[in-house]
């Protein structure tokens, strides 16, 4: 009995020992988490405060112009990011016009109608696409899809539409080649890998027993996509496509190369134009002056908001869908 006692006193010492070796791992792990979480909080603060100082020369000297303002002049130092916040909302918005429906398209085809021996190659194509440096975007671009795009689509969007009372001030001017609507055409072929790999991705985690009951009552592909796969998928589609959208806000080097940098705002699509990531990139390490590298922090903060907004309404947006799928 006693050296049955003192077995069992030498187990309970050792169980002891484990379970406090365990619960000091798991201390250890909490904390770390928790101290990464906090640190990603310090160094966005960081970021923010960072910009808010840089721009406070920019803010006392135009005050809210400065949001107002056309102008971009570093021999005056008169400065306004009217323009180049223009050119970052629209040449944003029409890229995504563009490859939200194609990037959704082929994911469809992808998941429910390409054969099973081409959807791995395509797959793959798509991925590389999203690993091409931006810019290798830029390069391509501008010597070969701005002077293509000058020879062909934009001399036939001027001549198709300018008896058309609107579309004729979008696309009016002479067809540089470069401009606004270039830009958005290389985002669109920029962020459409991205929306398509993340579609393609959940739209592949629908349950099949769904699909199947659905072409079981005689649904077509289409009334499949719409009815089922669209409705249980919608969550992570939204957030492909806000994912996609935050790069094109914030994409430079490309933009850069084809957008024309020119510091004005235009009726038409087909003219130059600017965005702040461009407009950055090129006077940065030119800027002379508190004043002029204060406006260009200053659209760096700008952008900063933007890019923010937009994220918080995607959030406020997946929340919505959350509730609305769980009631």
């Amino acid at each position: 009995m006693a050296e049955i006692s003192l077995t069992d006193v030498a187990l309970g010492d050792d169980r002891q020992k484990v379970l406090r070796r365990f619960t000091l791992a798991d201390v250890l792990f909490h904390r770390s988490t928790q101290a990464a979480a906090i640190l990603v909080l310090v160094i966005l603060g960081g970021v923010m405060m960072s910009l808010v100082v840089g721009s406070m020369p920019a803010i006392r000297a135009f005050g809210f112009g400065f949001l107002t303002t056309e102008s971009w002049n570093p021999v005056t130092e008169k400065f306004g990011a009217l323009a180049p916040i223009y050119g970052t909302i629209v040449t944003s918005l029409i890229a995504m016009l563009i490859a939200v429906p194609l990037g959704i398209g082929i994911a469809i085809f992808l998941t429910e109608l390409c054969p099973p021996m081409f959807r791995r190659p395509i797959g793959i194509a798509i991925e590389l696409l999203a690993g091409i440096p931006s810019i290798i975007y830029g390069i391509w671009g501008f010597f070969v899809f701005a002077p293509f795009l000058q020879q062909t689509l934009q001399p036939w969007l001027i001549n198709a539409t300018k008896h058309i009372p609107v579309l004729s001030s979008l696309f009016a001017g002479p067809p540089y080649g470069i401009g606004i609507l270039t830009a958005s055409l290389i985002l669109a072929i920029m962020v459409l890998p991205f929306i398509t790999s993340i579609t393609r991705d959940v739209f592949e985690t629908v349950p099949p027993v769904l699909k199947e009951a659905a072409y079981g009552v005689g649904c077509t592909t289409w009334e499949v996509v719409k009815n089922v796969v669209l409705p249980y998928t919608r969550i992570g589609v939204v957030g492909g496509i806000m994912l996609g959208l935050g790069r094109a806000l914030g994409e430079t080097m490309a933009v850069t190369f084809v957008i024309g940098n020119a510091h004005r705002i235009s009726e038409s699509l087909l003219q130059p134009g600017t965005t702040i990531s461009a407009t950055i990139a090129n006077e940065f390490t030119e800027a002379i002056g508190d004043v002029y590298t204060s406006s260009l922090i200053a659209l760096g903060l700008i952008l900063f908001i933007i890019t923010f907004i937009v994220l918080a309404c995607a959030r406020l947006m997946l929340l919505r869908l959350e509730k609305m799928s769980g009631g």
